[in-house]
């Protein structure tokens, strides 16, 4: 049987504030790459969120929230909405969606 901590999960979070245009989707991408994640991070038409989604070991994703709500220097996070789903083959390494 496989380790909890070990077995892929899968995140999708909507990130509100100003996080568009400071740079937030890089922030996001470096974040998930040194964590060992595989997701994509997109702006939202609203001007006002972002939507990534993430699937790893719980322990990455977990270390990825902090870094959400704690945003890069030019942005200010107002919330993070959190959806645990199944977790899917289908994300590449962590890259920007358009």
């Amino acid at each position: 049987m496989e380790n909890e901590a070990q077995s892929d999960h899968r995140l999708h979070a909507t990130v509100r504030g100003r996080v568009q245009g400071v740079g937030f989707r890089f922030f996001v991408v470096r974040a998930g790459r040194r964590l060992g994640l595989r997701g994509q991070v997109r702006n939202l038409p609203d001007g006002r969120r972002v939507e990534v989604i993430a699937q790893g070991p719980r322990p990455a994703l977990d270390a990825l929230i902090l870094q959400l709500r704690a945003g890069p220097p030019l942005a200010s996070v107002e919330s993070v909405n959190l959806l645990w789903t199944t977790p899917a083959g289908d994300l590449p390494a962590f890259a920007i969606r358009a």
